[in-house]
């Protein structure tokens, strides 16, 4: 082999590269490339919390808030403030990302000794393609088809680095508080409070009709409804048990005339699902021997807290028509459809097949005698008032027994009567268990009731 001439530009050009190459073998340089390597998944595991923490299931939080395993009670505290923790992942993964750059620019001085803006700019520009193809977008849609698997991985570390960073996300929040207090937007509930406000006195129009008014309503307020507000009462459910053989069930059937039904074991805390009615169509002529239970389907069970809107699109993403309605202790509550959601802005829908139940009467303009099971929110509807009108005194009620049990603080008598803001109630039915049947005057502003009779 020939000398290399350091006077010779392919010469020097070939002793540069040489050299640039024996410094794989440095120390420094492998330690360099082994460290932009762990920061990179480490990138990826923080990008991947990020996306896994913020897409979790209202199922899956449920089940981590009933869990007692040690991890899952760690993402429920860590929950339990989303703002914070979503400001702690974020200076982990800047952070992160900051040191990958600095490695990189490390390593490429090492290789190629001092770079010209050019060359520069090309190593940046892949080290960036690195950070976002494998540590943010790969691992952000390995988060969303696995959220609680990758919550569980990061639970602890963030829990562990929390201490640590807690001073740093308190300044960033602060410094953002102070911003949008100062010129940021207003807030949603803001927001809503004006426009119903614009609505109300645009309902004033002479030449708006009823109908007109029942949707404008319907629509403003769509976004705030929850399922508690509108779903059917545990007491009113229509279920059949699990127990009974076909030609038990059959007459159930065809008399409650529903198209789907849910399918309970011991009691209605104990959903194991809806039966469609019309998976039978194939079986009626079977024996009692005939194992109907086999046809029924998987329950979708959503929190009485929900809000509609997000539930109607559940129905839309998931193909399905029916909701288990559960409380904080997974109780059975109510039951909601897809026909209910809807029903609050375009209004009631009957088929041929649907009984015209009766719920109230109206007596004049401003006086109605409604059955005492009827919720709140469909009063509110139908005598137009707002839908936070008791929200003082209802407490947890949601039907207008309820409200009655809060304004008496008792069962009362029928007869009685107590007033509270612009309404005068009189109970016209009631036992020593409940109220059923309530005559309600809806006042004006002009005359204002006292609150206690």
């Amino acid at each position: 082999m020939g000398s290399i001439d350091p006077g010779d530009p392919l010469s020097y050009s070939l002793l540069q590269l040489f050299q640039n190459t024996s410094a794989l073998l440095r120390i420094e340089y492998i330690t360099a490339i082994l460290g932009c390597i762990i920061l990179l998944l480490l990138s990826a595991l923080a990008s991947g919390a990020e996306a896994a923490f913020f897409s979790l299931q209202d199922q899956d939080l449920e089940k981590l808030k009933t869990s007692t395993n040690p991890t899952d009670k760690r993402i429920t505290t860590l929950l339990e403030d989303p703002r914070q923790l979503l400001t702690h992942i974020l200076i982990i993964n800047n952070a992160i990302n900051v040191s990958i750059i600095t490695l990189f620019a490390y390593i490429a001085w090492l290789l190629f000794g001092m770079l010209n803006v050019v060359e520069f700019a090309v190593c940046m520009l892949f080290a960036t393609f690195l950070i976002v193809f494998f540590g943010e977008v790969l691992p952000k849609v390995y988060a969303n088809k696995r959220p609680l698997t990758i919550a569980r991985r990061a639970a602890v570390g963030l829990s562990v680095l929390k201490p640590f960073l807690q001073p740093l996300a308190s300044v960033l929040m602060g410094i953002g508080n102070t911003i949008e207090t100062r010129y940021g937007t207003r807030s949603y509930k803001h927001t809503m409070q004006e426009l119903k406000h614009s609505l109300d006195v645009a309902l004033t129009n002479e030449d708006t009709s009823p109908e007109e008014r029942r949707i404008l309503r319907g629509v403003v307020n769509f976004g705030s409804i929850t399922v508690r507000q509108i779903m059917r009462p545990r007491v009113d459910i229509v279920a059949f048990k699990t127990t009974l053989t076909l030609p038990e069930l059959l007459p159930e059937i065809t008399k409650w005339g529903y198209s789907r039904v849910p399918v309970y074991s011991d009691t209605t805390d104990k959903i194991e699902g809806i039966l469609y009615v019309k998976d039978l169509l194939l079986h009626i002529d079977k024996g009692p021997d005939f194992d109907w239970q086999k046809l029924i389907r998987e329950p979708f069970f959503v929190p009485d807290s929900k809000r509609i809107a997000d539930l109607f699109q559940d129905f839309k993403d998931k193909h399905v028509h029916m909701a288990i309605v559960l409380n904080e202790f997974g109780t059975t509550t109510g039951l909601l459809t897809l026909e209910d959601i809807v029903e609050e802005i375009v209004g009631e829908i009957n088929d041929e097949f649907d009984d015209d139940e009766i719920i109230y009467s109206q007596l004049d303009k401003n006086t109605f005698i409604f059955d005492a099971k009827t919720s709140l929110h469909d009063f509110c509807k139908i005598t137009e008032v707002p839908f936070d009108a008791f929200d003082e005194v209802k407490g947890e009620s949601e039907s207008v027994a309820g409200l009655m049990l809060s304004l008496f603080s008792r069962i009362p008598r029928a007869g009685e009567t107590i007033n509270y803001g612009y309404f005068h109630f009189t109970i016209e039915s009631a036992d020593s268990k409940r109220v059923k049947r309530v005559k309600i005057n809806v006042g004006s502003k002009k005359k204002r009731y006292h609150k206690v009779s």
